[in-house]
């Protein structure tokens, strides 16, 4: 299906760049660069960065990851706080044509060694203190001899300190190429229902696609002020990153928030207009005096992740009445499927809204029939957006990319949805076990095998359950070993030492035996 790029939406490109020259990041972004060079583009603490800057911070990593051997088509793993460094890092690592891959900084070392080793990665980008994690990986056999070290960190100065290049165009010269659409741009990991993390792969024209749905529909501009909390390695953080690039809006990047006065005293500062949440977020904002700080600058938030509640939906909207909220669905193998429109939140506050403009979409039956208005089927999507494939994955690509009938690419989600009779979309529930929480997945069989390390448990169960405030909160059930005692509190301490924190149980639940189906396995359905 064809985009057109030549929207309002893309208005900060000057109008003699061809439609090739700006279906990637980089090229957009140099265009805005040429526009605006002395405008802030990033800006993390105390620190900030207008364009010129910036550029002057890519090709610092982009010349020594070409030094370093790192050639197009090679993996690049980006393992970085929420920095300034991450998006220098993205845009040298796409300036090589390379393909980028972010994790997050709450990986364990066993993870990173897992995707070093699956990507083939030719080069680690990492800081100074993630060394405890990195260096782990890096002394593996299989990795010391073909891995690149870098620490962006130690490789980035202060932008008046970088040597002089020229202008902001020529000191691009030796790697500037427009890039097919095709091409692959980046691998973001996300669990499947195996328990293992799968490699997305997003080509340059996957991301184009999406950028530009979010964006046209967003309304976003060039002088938005995006306040940015989300994780940068998620596909949510990432692509607000994006866009502001792309515009050439200013993008305000909060490192943790874990101090919610702090990212209210920025939001103040910068004059904030845009903020993309999740309802971990929200709910941590609501416990807030929000009068106490001027915010009136603030006009667009958005929700995704994991489904806003109608209670606190209409708390955001109290608190903030300026502001006009999307309630949104999406997941990384398309990045987002529909919207709701803020004119539609009081008539259908349940409804995940329409599909993308620039989309087909259908129900289906589990034969794979289209199911009729106002019955239960999976969500099929189709469209310019829809990932390449599971990155050394072919099996399961071929389990959830299918041809559609025009014989173009269809994601079959593994959702469950109905729609009504003016076409808008109801979520039921994810047909597989994966839990969404805090905006992110959790793969129940990794805590479960993190469970049963303790002695005293025979067998565990982990499920998803309901929660206001993490949208799904992990909740373990677990049979112990005849004799045996044991303590919610152990469980949860003991998981808090070998798992990522979004992981950890936030109940624990004892059972003298599971249900269990005719076929000997459990029903887990039956736990939630």
């Amino acid at each position: 299906m064809h985009l057109n790029p030549a929207t309002s939406s893309d208005s900060v490109l000057s109008a003699d760049e061809t439609i090739a020259a700006v279906r990637n990041i980089t090229s957009a972004w140099r265009a805005t660069l040429t526009r605006m060079p002395g405008k802030t583009a990033l800006i993390c603490g105390e620190n900030s960065l207008n364009h010129l800057e910036l550029a002057k911070q890519v090709m610092v990593l982009a010349r020594a990851l070409n030094t370093a051997g790192v050639k197009p088509g090679d993996r690049v793993v980006v393992f970085l706080e929420n920095s300034i460094e991450f998006a220098a890092s993205m845009l040298a690592i796409l300036e090589l044509q390379a393909v980028f891959v972010p994790i997050s900084p709450q990986t364990r070392s066993d993870k990173l060694v897992f995707i070093l080793e699956d990507t083939q990665a030719s080069a680690l980008v990492s800081q100074v203190s993630l060394t405890r994690v990195w260096s782990v990986a890096a002394e593996q056999p299989g990795l010391q001899q073909t891995l690149m070290m870098l620490l962006a960190d130690q490789l980035l100065v202060e932008p008046s300190v970088v040597t002089e290049e020229g202008d902001s165009d020529d000191a691009f010269a030796p790697f500037s190429a427009v890039c097919a659409d095709d091409d692959l741009a980046a691998i973001i990991y996300t669990s499947g229902t195996t328990g293992y993390s799968k490699g997305v792969m997003l080509s340059h024209g996957n991301i184009y696609a999406s950028r530009h749905n979010v964006q046209s529909y967003l309304e976003l501009r060039s002088d938005d002020v995006i306040g940015l909390a989300l994780p940068l390695a998620f596909s949510y953080g990432l692509y607000h990153l994006i866009m502001g690039l792309w515009l050439g809006a200013t993008i305000v990047i909060e490192r943790n928030v874990v101090f919610p006065v702090v990212m209210l005293k920025s939001w103040e500062q910068h004059r904030v207009t845009v903020f993309p949440g999740v309802p971990t977020l929200f709910a941590s904002l609501l416990t807030q005096d929000l009068s106490a700080y001027e915010l009136q600058s603030l006009r667009l938030i958005t929700n995704a992740g994991s489904a806003l509640s109608e209670k606190t939906a209409t708390r955001v909207r109290q608190a903030f009445p300026q502001t006009r909220l999307f309630l949104m669905y999406g997941l990384t193998e398309c990045k987002r499927a529909s919207y709701l429109s803020p004119t539609d939140l009081d008539a259908r506050a349940n409804s995940v809204g329409k599909g993308l403009p620039a989309q087909r979409h259908w129900l289906i039956d589990n034969e794979g029939r289209e199911v009729v208005q106002g019955q239960t089927g999976q969500l099929v999507v189709a469209g310019p957006h829809v990932m390449k494939g599971y990155w050394r994955r072919p099996a399961e690509t071929a389990q959830v990319l299918r041809p559609a009938p025009d014989g173009t690419p269809a994601l079959y989600t593994g959702d469950l949805f109905y729609s009504d009779a003016d076409g808008y979309l109801y979520f039921i529930a994810r047909s597989d076990d994966i839990i969404k929480s805090r905006g992110e997945k959790v793969s129940p069989l990794e805590v479960e095998r993190a469970i049963c390390e303790l002695p005293e448990v025979l067998d565990a169960v982990v499920t998803g359950v309901a929660d206001d405030i993490l949208g799904m909160a992990v909740r373990a059930y677990i049979k112990l070993s005849p004799g045996a005692l044991l303590v919610e509190r152990a469980v949860i301490r003991h998981c808090l030492a070998r798992l990522d924190s979004v992981m950890v149980p936030k109940s624990v639940i004892f059972v003298e035996e599971f249900p269990m189906a005719d076929s000997g396995k459990i029903r887990r359905a039956s736990l939630k």
